[in-house]
């Protein structure tokens, strides 16, 4: 009866053990991948939000640079580029007066 008991408290102390061991390495493992597992989230995240910013400005250069198309069209016209320099640095044709009204 006695080497059943020592038995017994044999099996039982490996299989503590062996639970321990298990429980352990688990409880690791499973600590590490949810560790990665956040990092590649947050990573995501952030890779979202500057994506998110960078459609908008690539949305507003893409309007600057029709707006500038347009203005290279424009400026290749002579009657615009002399109206352009008239309103913009006050020049004058020939018997032409320049009157300026200030802003208010």
């Amino acid at each position: 009866m006695a080497m059943k008991k020592k038995l017994k408290r044999k099996v039982q102390r490996k299989t503590r053990t062996r639970l321990l061991f298990f429980g352990v390495g688990s409880f690791v493992i499973i600590f590490v991948m949810t560790f990665t597992i956040g990092k590649y989230w947050l990573e995501i995240f952030e890779k979202y939000h500057e994506k998110k910013d960078l459609d908008k400005k690539l949305t507003s250069l893409k309007e600057k640079e029709e707006e500038l198309k347009v203005d290279a069209n424009k400026l290749q016209n002579p009657d615009y580029i002399a109206r352009y320099a008239r309103e913009k640095y006050l020049y004058s044709k020939d018997g032409e007066y320049i009157l300026q009204i200030p802003e208010e």
